[in-house]
């Protein structure tokens, strides 16, 4: 005791005023920590003791911020066991909850510098590019428990969709396919059920990615939905063979560009009249009324509704009360606008580790939300066999077989608008 005694008067005796405060609590806090690694090993520091229960293996350095400025601590090593200071224990608390922070802004699409300026606003020092990669790999076991989880039940219906993000390859950067699917179960529940990075949208790619789906457990697949894609549509009939749906939005993009700006609003209108019929039969046969109304002026079009026909309509064979949200990939749509919008600000990803990290924590986040809501998507007690209509019973493709006029109401016209821009308007009747 005397000779602590000492080295503390001798402490205060050299030290400048400035330096004193903080002098003092390095002091102090090298005695805490002795005393405490004396009472886990059972003996001091160079005692020898039958009793000793541990053997020390020197130091490890760490900065302590204080009130009175960063003291530098040694923290004593044991050969067996652990020992961390019971005076940093607060601290360790603390600085969870500031890794917990990072995190979560990492994950909502803050940048480094963003983040950096957070942390010194918590009182923190700081963070730098390497710190925040270290930290947000702990995210990546949760991701990938995530992302190759077993999926149980059936999934009737399934939307998959891809996005494009830029990412650093052998000094160049390119830009990655970021493929997502979201499914419903049977309960009318959504989920994100994968997500796979490649470099195009082939057809080799669509179709490892469905069969890993397979393989976790998928199953009850009736329809698919997504963009025209023949890659998608070929691994859809070969992996699940089940029916594809083609996106109505984006089949009316294309659609308009094969018409006249001073057309597209009657062109559109017009395809509109089958998808306004109450029924599968009834919306072909308008369909192809409307694709002879227009084979005379606009020959490209009417082709182009010939082949999309039975992927457009594909929907209408399911229950009424589900079409509006199988006819098109709204769904994924609004997840990918999402997905981009915290990725902006990353601009460019180091590796596909970094998009894998991120990219996943976002779909766990949005499916957690989803389970968490207490309306369900859908209500699915109406998908039953007895309520699909089967595609065996389609109508003939063309509109001069032996069929009836459709049922369906004259497409509603403004003052403003030219029926005759693009020649007769298709005949329905009442």
């Amino acid at each position: 005791m005397t000779k602590q005694m000492m080295d503390l008067r001798a402490l205060v005796e050299k030290s400048a005023d400035a330096d004193l405060l903080r002098e003092m609590i390095g002091f102090a806090a090298e005695r805490l920590m002795d005393l405490e690694v004396g009472a886990k090993t059972g003996a001091d520091y160079g005692e020898k003791s039958v009793e000793r229960l541990a053997q020390r293996n020197g130091y490890r350095d760490r900065d302590w911020q204080t009130r009175a400025g960063s003291v530098e601590l040694r923290i004593p090593r044991l050969r067996t066991g652990s020992y961390f200071p019971s005076f940093l224990e607060p601290r360790r608390a603390a600085e969870k909850a500031l890794t917990a922070v990072i995190q979560e802004a990492y994950v909502h699409g803050v940048s480094t510098r963003s983040m950096d300026n957070l942390v010194q606003a918590m009182g923190g020092t700081g963070i730098s590019k390497s710190q925040v990669s270290r930290l947000c790999e702990e995210i990546d076991e949760r991701v990938d428990a995530f992302l190759t989880r077993p999926i149980e039940g059936e999934w009737p219906y399934l939307w998959i969709d891809a996005t494009y993000l830029k990412v650093r390859q052998g000094g160049r950067t390119v830009s990655v396919a970021v493929t997502i699917a979201v499914g419903v179960n049977t309960d009318g529940r959504r989920e994100v059920l994968g997500m796979a990075i490649g470099a195009s949208e082939a057809e080799p790619f669509w179709t490892e990615f469905l069969r890993d789906l397979v393989r976790r457990g998928l199953g009850g697949v009736k329809l698919v939905i997504s963009d025209a894609h023949e890659g998608i549509k070929a691994a859809t009939a070969r992996v699940l063979s089940t029916t594809w749906q083609r996106c109505r939005v984006h089949f009316q993009r294309n659609a308009l560009a094969h018409a006249g700006k001073n057309s597209r609003r009657v062109v559109s209108a017009f395809i509109a009249t089958a998808f306004a019929q109450p029924d599968h039969g009834s919306a072909k046969t308008q369909w192809r009324l409307v694709a002879d109304q227009m084979r005379g002026k606009l020959p490209k079009l009417a082709t182009l509704m010939d082949t999309a026909e039975e992927d457009v309509l594909a929907y209408m064979t399911f229950p009424q009360q589900h079409r509006a949200k199988l006819h098109s990939t709204n769904p994924s749509e609004r997840l990918n606008g999402e997905i981009k919008r915290r990725t902006d600000v990353v601009g460019i990803f180091p590796n596909e580790a970094s998009i894998r990290r991120l990219v996943g924590a976002i779909l766990m986040e949005q499916t957690e939300e989803w389970t968490v809501q207490r309306g369900r998507y859908m209500t699915l007690e109406t998908l039953a066999p007895s309520a699909m209509i089967s595609l065996s019973a389609s109508l003939p493709r063309r509109a001069t077989d032996q069929l009836g006029p459709p049922e369906c109401a004259r497409p509603a016209t403004s003052r403003t608008t030219r029926w005759d821009a693009i020649g007769t308007v298709p005949r329905t009747v009442s």
